[in-house]
């Protein structure tokens, strides 16, 4: 009898244990989701140029080692106003320090060695001075590899925060419409970096295709490089009242 009497205790317990686990198992029975977002065109202030440089010889000289080529590369660059700091290797002959081409070249005289620097500028003017000092024979390659701005943290925490406000707009006049009104945000939820900013990288990928660019050196005309876009959405979930 007494067991009997301790079940049934047990069983009242758990039933009102379940009871009171389902009231609160959904505090938010009624939510709305909405998605807000937020995009600004940014002029680029970073603009990553990749010069490739190649041994060469004339018809009846001898060839011009990658040395002196590198060391007047280097001298057109400061001549040109551009600080050692923006200039870095990217490559030798297309692979990172290909130490063992290096060596074959030592042995093969009649082989052609090349570099490929890095250049940071700030805007197309920089790269103008530099094009019209660069040796036409030594040059193999002019491209822009990459532009971004130096503010690009600052533009999208800015970003971010106008699209969760623009969620909430959205959040407020979508309830309205049913009659009802947003309480508190539930959730927010962030895309991944790769997929909520979207850089629309329009920098032409040779020197010949950028803007203002007349095939002696940038035109004048005042056009710079196109704007970069950048995009971001957020989601929000926010309890009905």
């Amino acid at each position: 009898m007494k067991s009997l009497f301790l079940s049934a205790i047990i069983f009242i317990a758990c039933s009102a244990t379940n009871a009171q686990e389902r009231s609160v198992s959904n505090p938010y029975p009624k939510t709305i989701n909405v998605s807000g977002s937020a995009d600004m065109e940014i002029v680029p202030d970073e603009i990553y140029v990749q010069v490739d440089l190649k041994e060469y010889k004339k018809k009846g000289e001898n060839k011009v080692e990658l040395e002196k080529i590198k060391a007047d590369f280097l001298s057109k660059c400061k001549s040109a106003g551009i600080e050692d700091s923006l200039v870095s290797i990217a490559s030798y002959e297309g692979t990172n320090y290909n130490y063992w081409l290096m060596r074959r070249q030592k042995k093969n005289p009649d082989m052609f060695a090349g570099i490929a620097y890095q250049i940071k500028f700030r805007d197309s003017k920089k790269m103008d001075q530099l094009v019209e000092l660069l040796d036409d024979e030594a040059t193999a390659n002019f491209r822009i590899v990459k532009v971004s701005h130096s503010k690009m943290t600052e533009y999208r925490k800015q970003l971010k925060i106008q699209a969760i406000k623009a969620a909430k707009d959205k959040g407020v006049y979508l309830s309205e419409a049913i009659n009802e009104k947003i309480g508190e945000a539930i959730t927010i939820t962030e895309p991944e970096e790769n997929q909520s900013g979207i850089y629309e990288n329009r920098a032409m990928s040779q020197v010949s295709n950028v803007a203002g660019y007349n095939g002696e050196g940038f035109s004048g005309t005042g056009v710079d490089f196109k704007k970069i876009k950048v995009r971001y959405e957020v989601n929000v979930v926010f309890a009905l009242k």
